[in-house]
């Protein structure tokens, strides 16, 4: 079994960004694999299941807490900008390259739900990767607005937003609100029963908490990756959809994977945004192993 070793590694800001690394056995250097969790989440929700898989299967993984999250530094905590987040990814690759056990040339991305949104987003923008997956991913913000918040309720929300940007200009901290919550009267970015039983997993204490900036919601609601969707080829794409998916809605997916181009492949997990990580982690995860395998492996043999 592949040994975890915690690390970290410096980006944009002076921020330092901390996670696990998952050497295989074998002499090296090997292909590689760099993880992130999606919105709010962090390592430990879920993504060493993945990361052993994968490392069993010969990859080098890299897993990373997002700034602002779990064991990664930033101010202000539990802030989630996108195209921030994105950024920061792209060192994790560079930390990838310059690792003497990794081969440069073969390195992938793997990424779910907010973070299978800058999987698309950075297959289109940094050709270092040679493969990429998107797990049940973020494909529209606005769409997912449209149907998540209720119209009656739009007008308190965007209230709430100027209120927030007021007081910042006040020099106030940005608002927070809940990650998830089971009571609809509380503020949350998710009341799904599914979303409050994935967050409120078993972890190890002090590892999560259960707040996000309200303004993350804001950035959520702009964020387009499915924009960058028929860019990401050459480069190949693996897309993993739940086919009852409420959070990051089924038919999204499925209308960006018609856009995209050529080498790709659609894997359908019969469940909703959750399933790939826990009844269907199986097909979730053998469906990643077989795309980098035949992409950052045989591919180098041909």
């Amino acid at each position: 079994m592949a040994q975890r070793q915690d690390v970290e590694f410096p980006v944009e800001g002076g921020v330092i960004l901390r996670g696990w690394l998952f050497v295989p056995d074998g002499r090296g250097p090997h292909p590689a694999i760099t993880m992130a969790h999606g919105f709010a989440g962090v390592k430990e929700h879920g993504l060493e299941r993945f990361a052993r898989a994968f490392a069993d299967a010969g990859f080098v993984v890299l897993v990373h807490d997002h700034r602002g999250f779990g064991a990664s530094g930033g101010s202000s905590r539990f802030d989630i900008d996108p195209w921030v987040q994105i950024a920061d990814w792209r060192r994790a690759i560079s930390f990838l390259e310059h690792h003497p056990a990794v081969d440069a040339a073969r390195i992938g991305l793997w990424g779910s739900s907010y973070a299978g949104g800058h999987a698309i987003v950075l297959g289109a923008t940094d050709r270092r990767l040679r493969a990429v997956v998107a797990q049940v991913p973020t494909i529209s913000g606005y769409q997912q607005s449209l149907r998540r918040v209720a119209p009656d309720q739009v007008t308190a929300l965007e209230a709430a937003f100027a209120d927030d940007e007021r007081r910042q200009f006040q020099g106030e901290s940005p608002a927070t609100q809940a990650v998830v919550s089971a009571d609809p009267s509380v503020p949350a970015a998710y009341h799904a029963p599914d979303a409050v039983a994935f967050y409120n997993q078993p972890v190890p204490e002090g590892v999560w908490d259960n707040v996000v900036t309200l303004r993350s919601s804001r950035a959520a609601r702009m964020y387009e990756p499915g924009s960058w969707v028929a860019r990401v080829s050459p480069t190949p794409l693996l897309m993993i959809v739940g086919l009852h998916d409420t959070i990051t809605l089924t038919d999204l997916a499925l209308g960006a994977y018609e856009q995209a181009l050529q080498p790709k492949q659609l894997i359908t997990i019969e469940g909703g945004h959750f399933d790939p990580y826990v009844t269907h982690f199986a097909d979730a995860s053998g469906a990643a192993i077989a795309w980098f395998t035949e992409h950052l492996v045989k591919s180098e043999t041909h």
